[in-house]
């Protein structure tokens, strides 16, 4: 949240797109409804999202602050993730590719405007990463 701030005070034209898993999608339906809604145990790989819902806090700032808010898939997610580990040797975990995940699976365009996307975290349990880029590699073809 303190990025979607720090970015409309600098550029208040600039446009803020939330991005959540599909599976997860509570705020998301929050935003869109104008009311607080809940996700019962989300099963997502993005363990980072997999929170009930929005906070009382959270909820009203993301009202004021975000332009729009959409999801992505698992699959999105493992394909965006695998792409970079793999093409730009970043380590990333799977709630940090969301944003990257909307734009390159076309979710969220924005031809001949310049894009800033937020990747993050490299908390990544070894022990999973191979069965998620197994699912990965299968999905790639």
């Amino acid at each position: 949240m303190s990025l979607d701030i720090a970015a409309k005070s600098l550029l208040p034209n600039c446009k803020v797109i939330g991005v959540e898993p599909a599976l997860a999608d509570d705020a998301t339906r929050s935003f869109h409804t104008k009311t607080l809604q809940t996700v019962k145990n989300p099963n997502t790989i993005a363990d980072g999202a997999r929170t009930p819902s929005l906070g009382k806090i959270t909820f009203p700032l993301v009202l004021h602050y975000v332009d729009d808010m959409v999801t992505v898939s698992e699959e999105a997610i493992l394909r965006t993730m695998f792409f970079l580990w793999e093409r730009l040797k970043i380590v990333v975990e799977p709630t940090g590719v969301l944003a990257a995940a909307a734009l390159l699976e076309g979710v969220v365009t924005a031809p001949q405007a310049r894009v800033g996307v937020i990747i993050s975290g490299g908390n990544v349990d070894l022990a999973q990463v191979g069965k998620l880029f197994s699912r990965g590699i299968e999905l790639k073809s």
